[in-house]
């Protein structure tokens, strides 16, 4: 770490875009800005770690040992955890859903429900069908 800069968690969330992109992990700041265009799952998924504690994040993606060893170039600081809300108010509500969605939802709804009806009944026709064809087969056989 080339800094042992204390930064609030104010100061950290006002780096929240493509130009000047910072996140906390672990109690760490990086900027991350200079690896937006080279980080694998999109420049997106770092920008929407800012603003918030992004441990649980950063760790549920489940980063390989050379990637945690390449953070170490961009930490710039610490970050003061105890003004870090426990809170995250950072993710907006979902937008309401369109009425093409829904369309598109009720109908993959009806496909889904048929098809929890029919299979069932093309499961039993089939194994009449092989019992019948069985016996027919067995009565020639004789």
């Amino acid at each position: 770490m080339a800094s042992t800069k204390t930064f609030t968690f104010e100061e950290v969330s006002k780096h929240n875009n493509k130009k000047d992109c910072w996140i906390m992990i672990h109690g760490k700041v990086y900027d991350v800005t200079p690896f937006l265009d080279d980080h694998p799952g999109g420049e997106e998924s770092l920008i929407s770690s800012t603003g918030k504690d992004a441990t649980v994040d950063f760790e549920d993606v489940g980063h390989s040992d050379s990637a945690i060893d390449m953070m170490h170039k961009y930490c710039i600081g610490m970050v003061d955890t105890s003004n870090i809300p426990t809170e995250d108010k950072s993710i907006p509500p979902p937008p309401p859903p369109t009425q093409a969605r829904n369309n598109r939802d009720q109908s993959s709804g009806f496909v889904a429900k048929a098809l929890q009806f029919m299979l069932p009944l093309l499961i039993l026709a089939f194994a009449f069908a092989m019992q019948h064809y069985g016996k027919k087969k067995q009565v020639s056989d004789a």
